[in-house]
């Protein structure tokens, strides 16, 4: 057998440290320009962008901490030839099925350009943002109402939209006929073509002060590391063998569900690690399908292990560090064109749950599972022009082994809308804001706490559509925790006219003056929740994440005067209830 010996470092560490900040510098001056110059409050103000820069071959060397990329620059790739790319080329698109689910639902647009120095090529970079509106079934182009990817708006295969600097006006012009908003989807091409415009600017001058050798050197080292990071923490974490998580999301609107997602994940006595989707149930009529991208499953675990180290970045080297994933095809997470991939994000946060699962079953210490963040379109007419209020509402994260979850998240770093923003944007008034108590799963570390919000509409009229998961299959506890506590969407609570809405529905119509309650869940808790401080559980309670009849019921914590009653509850906690390793609504040692 040869041995071959690695190639010759030609950057340094000091100056893959220099290269490594610098790329980050630019990565954040880009995201700031989407953030400061996009119209539509989606990306402005929720925050709903993400921006990504990879080697000369297309390879992520800096993402962002959201772990859904898959190969952004293969779709490209398969169409343009890289060596055929030219300097001042920009491409875009957003077809899902083309990409191979590299996006995953069609209001998410992609912007990518190669990157130059000296005529040779040394990077590419890109901006990726959700549009509030591409066409399709409904205003929003998002709705539970959707059976194929046809009624979520324009599909745009990768397509050169600069070509050498000139830009294809047509093809844009064909893009902002299908918007119901054309000023917006307008505004924010702009913001990301400026983006990525600022991007290539910043990693030429990369380039130009290390020198293209050293630049490609830095980012196969930055790959490298995250790889041998990640894998090194798949060896700690997973011992030889097949380890099993089964997780659910409620149905798809159309009457299917439950829906199953069956994950293994084998570890092989020559160290391989292989991920299996495949025994996850059939896709559905619904628009609850995930296409995961077989890079995705890395792209999350890689995110897990490398939280806390400050020195990693986010990138390829998570995919790569698992050696197979098996999908099947017409599954949920791999369904077959055409099928609707809108409301794909409750499906996808079940995967990260599930991965998560894997982590646990193996006798890791990975979060309880957490609550899907919910979604609501309010789409109408006020003051005779018509208005769309896209809105994604935080939810509750699994308690982690060391802290409770965290409390009212929408997802990663995106944001809630402020009240002041929402009031002065949109026809609505709210009149209430806050933390819905005893959501957040028990546990010695308490689940995180979803929210409350009451909107009452302003508008003449409104029809909206809402996406709620997790009422039927709670976000499942952890090590004797116990699940989340489910969400829901009520119309004039308390009131003779008072309804509740299907947490997967579209066409819930609303009239002037009526009060919309939207109260989303919480995160699974973990450990036994009779070992949480009582100190703890008073301040819970004080602070309104925990009620004191909660307190009593789920933790044996009696509550006097706004104290701990320490002798009433040392006889409460003395009946210790007996607990099992998950809790899904009750303990099991295997969910299904």
């Amino acid at each position: 057998m040869t041995d071959f010996a690695p190639p010759a470092r030609l950057c340094d560490p000091v100056t893959l440290e220099i290269v490594r900040g610098a790329i980050r510098a630019a990565q954040a001056e880009m995201e700031a320009l989407i953030e400061r110059t996009a119209m539509s409050a989606f990306i402005r103000e929720k925050k709903d962008f993400y921006t990504a820069l990879f080697d000369a071959e297309g390879v992520m060397a800096v993402g962002s901490n959201v772990p859904v990329f898959g190969d952004i620059c293969g779709p490209v790739f398969r169409k343009f030839a890289p060596d055929s790319m030219q300097p001042g080329d920009l491409y875009w698109y957003n077809d899902c099925y083309g990409s191979r689910g590299a996006v995953s639902h069609s209001n998410d647009q992609v912007f990518l350009a190669p990157v130059f120095h000296q005529g040779r090529r040394v990077a590419f970079v890109m901006g990726w943002a959700h549009f509030a509106d591409i066409g399709g079934l409904r205003p929003g182009s998002i709705s539970p109402d959707a059976t194929d990817i046809f009624q979520e708006g324009i599909i745009v295969p990768p397509t050169r939209l600069i070509a050498a600097g000139t830009i294809n006006e047509a093809a844009l012009d064909i893009f902002y006929r299908n918007s119901r908003f054309p000023r917006a989807a307008q505004g924010d091409t702009r913001a990301l073509m400026a983006s990525v415009e600022l991007g290539v600017a910043r990693m030429a001058e990369i380039a130009g002060r290390f020198g293209a050798e050293v630049l490609a050197d830095a980012l196969r080292q930055l790959f490298e590391r995250t790889r041998e990071t990640v894998r090194d923490r798949l060896r700690q974490t997973f011992p030889v063998g097949t380890w099993r998580f089964t997780d659910r999301i409620d149905g798809d609107g159309h009457g299917s569900g439950p829906l199953r997602i069956r994950f293994t994940l084998t570890r092989t006595e020559d160290d391989r690690f292989i991920l299996d989707a495949t025994e996850t149930d059939d896709q559905s009529v619904g628009p609850v399908n995930f296409l995961m991208n077989p890079d995705v499953p890395g792209m999350a675990l890689g995110l897990y292990f490398l939280g806390g180290e400050a020195t990693q970045v986010v990138n390829a080297g998570g995919p790569r560090a698992i050696d197979e994933v098996r999908l099947r095809e017409g599954s949920l997470v791999q369904p077959r064109f055409p099928a609707a991939l809108g409301m794909r994000g409750l499906t996808m946060m079940r995967v990260l749950a599930a991965l998560n699962g894997l982590v646990s079953v193996a006798g890791g210490e990975a979060p309880a599972a957490h609550a899907a963040y919910v979604i609501m379109l309010l789409r109408g007419t006020a003051g005779g022009k018509p208005f769309l209020m896209s809105d994604g509402i935080g939810v509750g994260y699994g308690a982690r082994a060391f802290a409770d979850g965290i409390d009212a998240v929408y997802f990663v770093a995106q944001e809630n809308y402020p009240v002041e923003f929402l009031e002065q944007e949109y026809p609505v008034r709210m009149t209430r804001y806050g933390i819905h108590a005893d959501s957040g799963g028990p546990g010695r570390w308490r689940g995180g706490c979803g929210i409350v919000r009451e909107y009452e509409v302003m508008a003449e009229e409104a029809v909206m559509a809402i996406r709620i998961d997790g009422v039927e299959n709670p976000p499942w506890g952890a090590g004797g925790g116990m699940s989340g506590r489910p969400g829901r969407v009520t119309v004039n609570p308390g009131t003779p006219r008072e309804r509740v809405l299907r947490p997967l529905s579209d066409g819930n119509r609303l009239v002037h003056g009526d009060i919309l309650r939207i109260e989303t869940g919480g995160g699974g808790g973990r450990g036994h929740p009779f070992d949480r401080p009582a100190e703890s559980v008073l301040a819970d309670v004080l602070g309104g994440f925990v009620s004191a009849e909660a307190a009593e019921r789920d933790y044996g914590v009696l509550m006097r005067n706004g104290a701990v009653d320490a002798p009433a509850t040392e006889r409460l906690r003395a009946d210790r209830p007996a607990v099992k390793e998950f809790h899904r609504g009750s303990y099991a040692h295997v969910l299904d």
